[in-house]
């Protein structure tokens, strides 16, 4: 297991009115350090956007949250999947989301860093990162919530443990009640 989030650059896609047009994005690096340097951080990783567990608990119970999480001096809260900056804000404006940076991992470059990148050929996904949380201080990585039988083609879902009920127990050093019902219907 690392101690520290692995410096890659991320391609980021952000508003820039300058550009004018009906599609005023531009693409921007963005790096480790500028996402975790100096700042209390809660990553929260999946394996796709517009996806059922994805879709229908894991990102809104985040959002939903986010407040308390913010009580418990987090920073921001970022969800990694290894998908394009186009799929990830299409999927963040679906979903209604308000206040978690969705940071795409294209290449699965952090993902493979972080060793949490697996096959999901079974399910016709490819490489996919496995579910987990974890905070980071200051890009230390201080505690990780891995979801059970980590693998290539796990033929299950599992999702126990990198929920945000579970990180919110953990910041306030309570039990979790554990996983939530899940906050919107998936259909798709």
């Amino acid at each position: 297991m690392i101690d520290k989030v692995p410096q890659v650059v991320f391609k980021t896609r952000v508003r820039d009115e300058s550009v004018g047009g009906e599609n005023p994005y531009r693409w921007q690096d963005t790096s480790t350090d500028d996402l975790f340097a100096g700042k209390k951080v809660v990553v929260f990783s999946l394996p796709g956007a517009f996806t059922p567990t994805c879709s229908s608990n894991h990102l809104p119970r985040y959002d939903e949250l986010y407040s308390e999480f913010q009580a418990q001096g987090v920073d921001a809260i970022i969800c990694v999947s290894v998908n394009d900056a186009f799929v990830m804000f299409k999927w963040g404006k679906e979903q209604g989301n308000q206040n978690i940076y969705l940071l795409p991992d294209g290449n699965g470059e952090f993902t493979r860093k972080m060793g949490m990148l697996v096959d999901k050929s079974n399910l016709g996904f490819g490489m996919r990162s496995w579910r987990y949380s974890m905070l980071v201080n200051d890009g230390t990585i201080e505690k990780m919530f891995v979801e059970p039988d980590f693998g290539d083609n796990c033929p299950t879902d599992p999702f126990e443990v990198s929920d945000a009920d579970t990180m919110l127990a953990y910041l306030k050093g309570t039990e979790s009640g554990g996983v939530s019902e899940p906050r919107k219907a998936f259909v798709g």
